[in-house]
């Protein structure tokens, strides 16, 4: 059985008293672009001269309190006056001192550059000293200068220390631009792989816009420069000597690199080091909505020639489009007079748009593309206003019709949602439209993962209070051709989302 794990290309761990190892040799602040042929780069040596001094080894220290760990042993209940208590007593209470309860100092190695000489300003990933309770910087020619963290970003694992940079004479790396970098490009990374200190390898960009499911805007240049353990907050040069990227992860059995490593680009990375060196956090635009894909199925029930862009799936409450500007079923196809070719776009070119910028957004609304002006608010203001919000319900309750017996549609028993089904299902008093009461074992509705106790609050962005009107909405698709319905589900808490279902 063959597998691979995603590793962050961390910290090498020691035990207190291990010794850090430093970063490479002394360099001389030169950078100079290698000559290529025909089969790769002749040489990379004067360029990796001018570079390596501006790279660093980040070493943190932490401490751990042994015997309150997860695999820590507790001490024996011995009866008094056992002849083994004098043993016992030395073994688990004196062992790292009483006070400190076999407390011990944990070390870890990572890499990093400096951006800024005159201000000791230097970059890493923020997995390399989180939870760190002191961090030190190591230069190349032996130098250590204690650091203090000026900001993190966990979303895109980047952190900013700051050193004093009359302790040293530092050398400093710029940030290039990763949009012009192509697959074929030759890249360089220097980093501590193993504690081993300063280590140039070069390879290429094998790919680009890679997402590995470790963030909101995972856009990750691959490469196949070899970034092992120890090379996280490490950069990667373009062959101008620029930092294209920040080496963060790669995927391996074994922890080593097998040609498959990810670096944070630089154009997402830039963005977050000046706002930390700002702000000290970082303040991203933000629109308000919930997303989700946009598959040929519900393209094809929204009129859409071809899938694309980001289905909005529900508005948050007191967000900056919940005034009717952007509402749930619209499909963004452009933000800011950028594309959006798929959802995982979206939230990337928000994040990075300044907060309280007006933007224009191009959204597909019943078939019918038209522009909207929305002003953005700030993520980090709306997170918690995101996570106690229970989803939009602004579409029209409708009038109640009387009562009716259920019906069964596309493998679906509905009912009218009252107050005995609201109890049944513990569905949330703002929630409105038809309730879904069982759902018919191998049937269309069950392969989408569809759920009792789920109400239907639109089919296809037409809303629903009855369950004849689900079956007139279902019958009206059918004579219009349409082969997929798409409803708006509300879970009990009334979190939205959207599924087609085949009508045939």
């Amino acid at each position: 059985m063959t597998s691979t794990l995603l590793l962050r290309a961390a910290r090498r761990t020691f035990i207190a008293g291990a010794a850090a190892l430093l970063v490479g040799t002394v360099a001389v602040p030169s950078f100079v672009t290698p000559t290529f042929a025909a089969d790769g780069p002749a040489s990379v040596a004067d360029l990796a001269e001018g570079l390596l001094g501006a790279v660093v080894n980040i070493s943190t220290s932490q401490t751990v309190k042994g015997t309150e760990g997860p695999g820590a042993v507790p001490m024996p209940q011995l009866p008094e006056g056992s002849p083994f208590q004098d043993f016992f007593d030395d073994f688990f209470k004196n062992r790292g001192g009483d006070k400190d309860n076999g407390a011990q100092k944990v070390q870890s190695l990572g890499s990093g550059f400096v951006i800024d000489a005159e201000q000791g300003i230097v970059v890493t990933n923020n997995h390399v000293i989180a939870d760190a309770d002191d961090i030190e910087v190591n230069f190349s020619d032996g130098v250590t200068l204690k650091a203090t963290l000026v900001g993190t970003d966990t979303k895109t694992d980047v952190a900013v220390l700051k050193v004093d940079p009359k302790g040293h004479k530092l050398t400093a790396v710029k940030f290039g631009d990763s949009t012009k970098m192509r697959v074929g490009d030759w890249v360089m990374a220097i980093g501590n792989p193993f504690g081993l200190g300063g280590t140039v390898t070069v390879g290429i960009v094998s790919a680009r816009n890679r997402d590995i499911n470790s963030g909101p805007y995972d856009d990750f240049i691959q490469t196949d420069a070899a970034i092992n353990r120890g090379n996280s907050g490490g950069p990667l040069f373009n062959s101008a000597g620029e930092v294209i990227g920040i080496n963060t992860a790669i995927i391996s059995p074994s922890g080593g690199s097998i040609g498959i490593g990810f670096s944070i680009p630089s154009q997402l990375a830039s963005g977050v080091v000046d706002q930390l060196r700002q702000f000290g956090e970082t303040r991203r635009g933000w629109l308000g909505v919930r997303i989700q894909p946009v598959t040929d199925d519900i393209a094809e029930s929204l009129g859409m020639a071809t899938a694309k862009g980001a289905l909005v799936a529900g508005v948050i409450k007191g967000g900056p489009v919940d005034n009717g500007t952007i509402q749930a079923g619209d499909v963004i196809i452009k933000f800011d007079g950028k594309d959006i070719h798929e959802m995982r776009d979206l939230p990337r070119v928000v994040a990075e748009s300044p907060v309280g910028k007006a933007v224009d957004v191009l959204i597909v609304r019943k078939g019918v593309e038209q522009t909207v002006k929305v002003t953005l608010g700030r993520l980090e203001d709306g997170e918690k206003l995101a996570s106690g919000e229970n989803g939009n319900t602004d579409q029209d309750k409708g009038d109640k019709a009387p009562a009716v017996s259920t019906a069964s549609v596309l493998g679906m028993t509905v009912g009218e949602l009252n107050d005995e089904t609201r109890k049944k299902f513990s569905i949330a008093a703002d929630v409105s439209g038809v309730v879904i009461t069982d759902v018919a074992k191998d049937s269309a509705a069950a392969e989408r993962g569809i759920q009792p106790g789920e109400v239907i609050t639109e089919i296809a962005q037409e809303s629903v209070a009855t369950p004849k009107d689900v079956m007139d909405r279902i019958g009206a698709l059918k004579e219009q051709g349409r082969k997929n319905a798409l409803l708006m589900l509300a879970s009990k808490t009334g979190e939205l989302r959207f599924v087609t279902i085949r009508m045939d």
